[in-house]
């Protein structure tokens, strides 16, 4: 803790080999002295900090964990436990152009840009906080003319005029005997952590919403594609129509059904194309260009590989790897340092402080012997009463620190649901999308069989149309499974944390390995 202490220590510019060595016996006695309060005060107030305890389960939901989901358009994902995630973990869904996605806007998104740069920021506070733990010396020149008055002299004379020239310097040393320095410094090295992790977490956050983003853009973009073949399937039923209708073995009602159909159909792409626009858009926007100058490759939905060998990490790792879980706890030891800073400034504060220096009318007889001036010697303040000021203080210190508390809890149980909703999220997502594929196949047959029957005349137009309509609904419900389930295996590889810290990188300074 520092404590006072800021007399001026001069440094005469001129001087004889005696002003040298007495210099050099202050600093000797000072140095002494301050080894000795700082070994009677090794201890530092306030409570050490400890990390929470791992949490007392070792698994994310009620019932135990399947080996795989169910078998899905003939994939089944693996749920491997204890196992680690890599770090660019976007790569196994074995597209390059979604890997070139994620690395460019890692490199330019300014929101990411603006996390490192309060991390560095933090990192240059730590720095100069440990500032402290050094003696403080400072140099001063003062040259003046004066004046003075009969009556501040007391004498009935006129006053005097003279030249006073003083050079000094002014060493100073904070004895950290309740160890608030130590607990400030502690602080900011949490500071530290808390914004590296906040760094991860928002790096984890960008490349998620890049992958789901492009994930999302290609969904759309195979929506339509299933919309505009089923447009030119539907033209070439209302070209056979029309012939049915012109031989007369066919009522016009059936062409107003299939132009309604088809128009229809048509109206929905406008809806879709928008999606593309604004994902496209927000793409740019991750990537840090502007929208006009952006240039995004085409990913095909179906050209994206699932990821079928999902690790799992233990609950007991989760809570050492996720950023917002880390980061929780950084705000934690934040509190407990601040407890310990609140407590140090109710005790006295300890300085040693020196001067050394010389006093004159001019430059030129600064180097006599009775020029010279010195002192050297312990200060100490001792708050007595501040109001309660620093009683309340420390409170709040500690109420800081339960709020932290609170919060720490508060981030361990969401990111735990988020995990059980990813590892549940896709086994249904795994059941749906197969029904999804049985109800696409069984719609596809039937209106295949219904097309040949009413080609021979054995079944009604309106069998035709509801066929059309429910082979189009099935196939658009298809592709929104698929996408579904590649955005919750995304979901699934951030719930866990990312696998930042399997990334090789060399630890920065100010940075905890």
């Amino acid at each position: 803790m520092y404590l006072s202490g800021t007399s001026s220590l001069p440094v005469p510019i001129h001087g004889t080999a005696y002003a040298m060595t007495s210099f050099r016996s202050l600093v000797q006695r000072s140095a002494c002295l301050s080894a000795i309060t700082t070994l009677l005060g090794a201890c530092a107030v306030g409570p050490n900090f400890v990390r929470p305890a791992l949490p007392d389960t070792d698994r994310y939901t009620r019932e135990p964990l399947p080996a795989a989901t169910v078998t899905a358009d003939g994939q089944e994902q693996h749920f491997t436990p204890a196992t680690s995630i890599t770090a660019d973990w976007w790569r196994l869904f074995k597209s390059e152009q979604l890997d070139a996605v994620v690395r460019q806007a890692i490199a330019n998104n300014p929101t990411l840009q603006a996390s490192e740069g309060r991390l560095r920021q933090s990192q240059d506070n730590l720095r100069a906080g440990y500032g402290v733990f050094y003696p403080h010396i400072e140099a001063g020149i003062d040259a003046s003319r004066q004046r003075t008055a009969a009556l501040q002299q007391n004498s009935p004379t006129s006053g005097t005029i003279f030249n006073l020239v003083t050079l000094s310097g002014t060493i100073s040393y904070a004895l950290d005997v309740f160890g608030g320095l130590r607990r400030t410094v502690e602080g900011l090295r949490a500071q530290t952590d808390y914004q590296r992790y906040a760094n991860l977490a928002a790096c984890l956050a960008l490349s998620a919403n890049v992958v789901n983003t492009s994930i999302a853009r290609s969904a759309y973009a195979a929506q339509i594609r299933t919309t505009e073949q089923l447009i030119d399937l539907e033209n070439q039923q209302l070209r056979l129509t029309e012939v049915q209708v012109r031989a007369g073995t066919a009522p016009y009602a059936n062409v107003l059904g299939m132009r309604s159909l088809i128009a229809a159909n048509q109206a929905s792409l406008a809806p879709l194309k928008q999606r593309i626009s604004q994902t496209e858009h927000l793409l740019a926007t991750l990537e840090g260009v502007m929208p006009s100058k952006a240039t995004l490759p085409d990913i095909d939905l179906n050209g994206l590989s699932l990821p079928v060998d999902l690790p799992v990490s233990l609950p007991s790792d989760l809570v050492r790897q996720r950023p917002d879980i880390l980061s929780a706890e950084a705000q934690l030891h934040v509190a407990s340092a601040a407890i310990g800073v609140a407590t140090a400034a109710m005790f006295p504060s300890f300085s040693l402080n020196g001067t050394y220096g010389a006093t004159g009318s001019s430059f030129g007889n600064l180097s006599a012997v009775s020029a010279r001036f010195w002192s050297i010697g312990p200060s100490a303040t001792i708050p007595l009463f501040q109001g309660g000021g620093l009683w309340f203080g420390r409170k709040a210190a500690i109420d800081a620190y339960q709020e932290s508390q609170a919060t720490y809890r508060q981030t361990v149980l969401s990111a735990f649901a988020q995990v059980a909703d990813s590892l549940q999220g896709l086994e249904h997502d795994a059941e749906a999308l197969q029904a999804q594929v049985e109800a696409q196949h069984a719609a596809g047959e039937a209106l295949a069989l219904l097309h040949a029957n009413y080609r021979a005349g054995l079944v009604a137009y309106l069998d035709v149309l509801a066929a059309d309509v429910q082979f189009h609904e099935a196939t658009i419900a298809y592709v929104q499974a698929v996408a579904q389930r590649h955005q919750d295996t995304v979901a699934l590889f951030t719930a866990l944390g990312g696998g930042w810290w399997n990334e090789q990188h060399p630890t920065r300074e100010g940075e905890t390995p």
